[in-house]
Parts: C-alpha cells; sequence; structure tokens
C-alpha cells in the first residue's frame, strides 16, 4: 500500500475573530485551542464563549500530542488535485479526555492505522492559515 502523501490541496476556512487563533496559531509551530480558564477545559470548534459559563474564550498552546481515535481512507479520488489514499481522522488531543479533533493524517502507511496510536501534530502553511495535520509520534 502507498504511504500517505504528506500534503494535500487544501479547501481553506474563512478565518474571523472567534477562529483566528486556532489556523493561525501554527505558525509557531504549537496547536493553538480555545480555552475556558474558570472552567480549565479546552472548547473546540472555537467560539467566543464558554457554553458552560459564558466567559470569554482565549488560545492557548498545547502539546500537540493526541491519540488516534478514529479514521477512514478514501481510495476514490474525490478531487483531481487530491492524491489517494487520504486519511480523515478523528483525534483525541492529549490535555482534555474526551477532546476531538477532525483532522487529516500525513506521512503514514494506512495499513499500520490503529485506533489508539500516538500522534504528534504538524502544519501545513497556507499563507496566513496554518493547518493542523497529524502523523506517527
Amino acid at each position: 500500500m502507498a504511504p500517505v502523501p504528506a500534503f494535500a490541496p487544501r479547501i481553506l476556512p474563512g478565518i474571523d475573530d472567534h477562529n483566528r487563533g486556532f489556523w493561525t496559531g501554527g505558525a509557531d509551530g504549537k496547536l493553538h485551542l480555545a480555552r475556558c480558564e474558570p472552567c480549565r477545559r479546552y472548547v473546540h470548534p472555537p467560539r467566543s464563549n464558554c457554553s458552560d459559563c459564558g466567559e470569554p474564550l482565549a488560545f492557548a498552546a498545547v502539546s500537540g500530542d493526541a491519540t488516534l481515535y478514529s479514521y477512514t481512507v478514501a481510495h476514490q479520488q474525490f478531487h483531481p488535485d487530491v492524491p489517494t489514499p487520504f486519511v480523515i481522522a478523528l483525534v483525541e488531543i492529549a490535555e482534555q479526555p474526551g477532546l476531538r479533533l477532525v483532522t487529516n493524517l500525513v506521512d503514514c502507511d494506512v495499513d499500520s492505522l490503529t485506533c489508539g496510536m500516538a500522534l504528534r501534530v504538524r502544519f501545513e502553511e497556507h499563507g496566513e492559515a496554518f493547518v493542523p495535520v497529524f502523523a506517527p509520534a
């Protein structure tokens, strides 16, 4: 089986005041997530206020370590610029059990993927956006 390519073209998000820290934070090589300090919890996707206490959220860097929670491998090419296989994954962030991000896995052999495996964040730079993707740790 062919390894997953390290880079694929992206449909980029609209960056606004609520998500800017997430999409541009990778410029420093770290994953930044919205955090509620009073509740001591991270929130994703980012928004302006905590849904529990209503306090404003601020972005904070996390380790970038994650666990593969679930994944699917696309073998059918859905866009001419996106090579296959293409791995879409749900990863659980190390700092907060239950906090999961939808992302892509890169630099891995799809036959070696297993739920529970350790992952590490990487970033694809696209203008001002630094898209977080994950690879085996």
